[in-house]
């Protein structure tokens, strides 16, 4: 019997392993999951349509492999332990079937990949050209034929191709958006480039895919598909100059931003900070989020990121400045003035 237990326990570890696969599974098909399995853009489903291709032709081999094997068990079985069956060395015929068929199915997946490759490889010609780069822990976004610069969120217009330039300012990164198909290795001194389109309205999430460091799984971004319309809007607004504060507390916020180490790493637009160390913060106030995706943008998300951005994200280039409660209250109400 304790045998018996011991086999129980050995074989835990992999229950436990079977039930987190599943419910990966399961969350990853959840509605609100990043999937590539619900594309929202051609490369995607080209993309999801070749996973498909792949999954039906393994689940038919595992079929096949599993009856065949039943067959013989079952078949073939022993009857009389002290007889020994015939002993042969193969069946050529039927190992050059299988052999052959095994490489026409081969080919066919080579060549459905090939296909999917060529066709989801080149940006279209009209494609909105786009420079990503990648930072520790938070990504850059520059649209260079508009004239802006902004980060961790990326707006882009329904319907129009991006021609999507990936680099990286510091270690390897790599810049994945799920059900945009988007999937590219952000490697310092280097472009690579890739193209999105999303064809329906919404907002997308995506995450850096490449072990960069302590704060690799706070690397997220969003990408916010808009109509064109509200997409030409959101251009106008973000060419513009950063808003002087009128409020008192604003007011004070921006001599404490002017004032303190936020100057020397941060751009505002229309002010003397020009840092390019960490985000452009022109219009932070009118992101969803801060942190690269890691808080939503509120006022008590943004005054806890001000006083310890260290404890919030692990290993965070942006040190724990000392700042007073006031002071962090003033900069809270400058920030978010940003719009």
């Amino acid at each position: 019997m304790p045998f018996a237990r011991d086999r129980r326990k050995g074989w835990a570890p992999y229950r436990v392993a079977g039930i987190g696969v599943l419910l990966g599974f399961l969350t990853g098909c959840a509605a609100q999951s990043p999937s590539i399995l619900r594309p929202v853009s051609p490369k995607g489903r080209a993309e999801a349509d070749l996973f498909g291709f792949i999954l039906a032709i393994t689940v038919f081999v595992f079929i096949v492999v599993q009856a065949l094997l039943l067959y013989a068990v079952v078949r073939f079985r022993a009857r009389d332990p002290q007889v020994i069956p015939p002993q042969i060395h193969g069946n050529r015929a039927l190992e050059i079937s299988w052999t052959t068929v095994t490489a026409l199915g081969l080919a066919v997946i080579f060549a459905m990949t090939w296909r999917t490759m060529a066709a989801t490889s080149t940006p279209p010609a009209d494609a909105l050209p786009v420079k990503v780069i990648g930072h520790q822990w938070w990504w850059e976004f520059q649209y260079p034929t508009l004239g802006i610069t902004t980060a961790n969120e990326l707006v882009i217009p329904v319907g129009q191709p991006l021609r999507v330039t990936v680099t990286s300012a510091d270690v390897i990164h790599s810049f994945w958006v799920p059900q945009l198909g988007g999937k590219m290795d952000a490697i310092p001194g280097r472009e690579n480039v890739l193209w999105l389109q999303a064809d329906a309205e919404g907002t997308y999430y995506g995450q850096c895919a490449e072990l960069c460091g302590a704060s690799h799984a706070n690397m997220r971004l969003r990408v916010h598909a808009v109509s064109p319309e509200a997409f030409d809007r959101w251009v106008e607004s973000q060419r513009a100059p950063a808003a002087s504060p009128t409020e008192p507390l604003a007011q004070q916020g921006y001599q404490v931003f002017m004032s303190k180490a936020c100057v020397g790493c941060h751009t505002i637009n229309g002010t003397p900070a020009q840092g390019k160390v960490g985000p452009n913060l022109t219009h932070v106030g009118s992101r969803t989020t801060i942190a690269a995706g890691l808080l939503e943008n509120t006022p008590e998300n943004l005054a806890r990121w001000l006083d310890n951005p260290p404890a919030i994200k692990p290993g965070s280039l942006m040190p724990r400045l000392g700042l007073t409660p006031q002071e962090i209250q003033a900069l809270v109400a400058y920030l978010s003035s940003l719009k």
